[in-house]
């Protein structure tokens, strides 16, 4: 069980929906189960440099099963996971900071959307946004 291409369209939708709303542009990603990338769009005006943090973001909350406002909280220093973004160096980065969320079917994490553009709370408004249309 997968994100369809029909999935991430959804997603995606709902995503530049909330996006509009609050008057950030943004780019958005959306992976499948196995971290790799279904769809992504780059609002009109949101920054080039937020494309693979957007990704990165997605593909972290895969990877790890969780939103990445969470694993970022769970990666401060005295915390369980201080230190995680400094590995998977040869791949994609982990990203540790709000905006990726998982999607969920049947209790079962099968992709996730990441975010980048705005502020933390602004990511992690959109992509819950997109989450919830999953």
């Amino acid at each position: 069980m997968s994100v369809t291409l029909a999935d991430a369209r959804r997603v995606i939708e709902a995503a530049e929906k909330r996006a509009d709303e609050i008057g950030q542009p943004m780019n958005i990603a959306v992976v499948d189960a196995g971290g790799n990338l279904v769809a992504h769009v780059r609002q009109d005006g949101a920054w080039i440099g937020s494309i693979e943090i957007s990704i990165s973001k997605a593909w972290t909350s895969k990877a790890f099963d969780i939103s990445t406002k969470d694993l970022g909280d769970n990666s401060q220093p005295t915390q369980q996971f201080f230190g995680i973004h400094t590995t998977n160096a040869h791949g994609r980065g982990v990203a540790i900071f709000a905006g990726g969320v998982p999607l969920t079917r049947d209790g079962e994490v099968v992709g996730a959307v990441g975010v980048s553009g705005g502020s933390g709370e602004q990511d992690q408004t959109v992509a819950e946004a997109g989450a919830a249309a999953f």
